[in-house]
C-alpha cells in the first residue's frame, strides 16, 4: 500500500505543478508532452483519482492515534 501511497502522490504533484503552470504562464505541460487529448484526459484522470487517494492519507494518522 505505500508503494500506492507514493505514486499517488508523486501525481499529484504533477498535478499541481501542471495547473501553477497553466496559472502562471498559460502553459498547459501535460498538453505540451503527450499532446492527444485521449491520452491527456488519461493523465487528468489519474490526477484525480491520486487527489482522492491523498484524501486517505491526510487523514490516516487519525486513525493511528
Amino acid at each position: 500500500m505505500e508503494t500506492l501511497h507514493k505514486v499517488a502522490l508523486t501525481l499529484t504533484i504533477i498535478g499541481a505543478i501542471n495547473w501553477g503552470a497553466i496559472g502562471l504562464f498559460n502553459f498547459n505541460i501535460v498538453e505540451s508532452i503527450f499532446g492527444t487529448e485521449v491520452l491527456t484526459s488519461v493523465i487528468y484522470a489519474l490526477v484525480g483519482i491520486s487527489g482522492l487517494i491523498n484524501i486517505g492519507t491526510l487523514f490516516s494518522h487519525i486513525d493511528t492515534k
